[in-house]
């Protein structure tokens, strides 16, 4: 029984530590497209229009010349959830040069309805737009989330960070490119 108990823990340890991963009752994506940008390379971000929950269009090049902050996650994930208000507080905080952008992955996991009032009682500062399986393809194939990529401000990938990432690297990584 204590080895029962304690695999279990490790297991909900190891989900609690990297992210929520792909499973079959929750898909993500399509089949993965390894996307892994050596930290050292710039790579142009793919470009995409995607609804906000208000059902505007938000469009990724309208935030040329700030640092962008793309976050994929979904309202049932653990690690989304405790990495939310790091994303409030740094929006705050550094409003005038960056943007960040929630890109819910709730619509291609079934969880659509419960995005907006997640959204109210979390008071998301930062617009969150509804993500699409080619936008997860173009990002590589979200295998598991949150997933977060740093853009400069010509739009180039300069960071990115698969499962729960402290505050504290993204001001470093904000700090070295303002």
């Amino acid at each position: 029984m204590k080895k029962i108990i304690f695999v279990l823990f490790m297991f909900i340890s190891s989900i609690a530590m990297f992210g929520c991963q792909k499973s079959e009752s929750r898909e993500i994506a399509g089949e993965p497209e390894q996307y892994k940008p050596k930290k050292s390379e710039t790579t142009k971000a793919p470009d995409f229009t995607l609804k906000t929950t208000d059902g505007k269009e938000l469009k990724l090049t309208d935030y040329k010349g700030k640092l962008v902050i793309l976050d994929f996650w979904a309202t049932w994930c653990g690690p989304c959830r405790r990495g939310i208000p790091d994303l409030i507080e740094i929006q705050k905080e550094y409003k005038d040069d960056i943007v960040i952008i929630g890109i819910s992955l709730d619509r291609l996991t079934g969880t659509e309805k419960d995005l907006i009032p997640f959204m109210k009682e979390f008071k998301i500062n930062y617009p969150v737009v509804i993500g699409t399986e080619s936008v997860t393809k173009s990002y590589g194939g979200i295998q598991s989330i949150p997933t977060s990529f740093v853009l400069d401000r010509k739009g180039n990938v300069i960071d990115y960070h698969v499962g729960l990432v402290p505050k504290s690297t993204y001001i470093n990584v904000i700090k070295k490119n303002l």
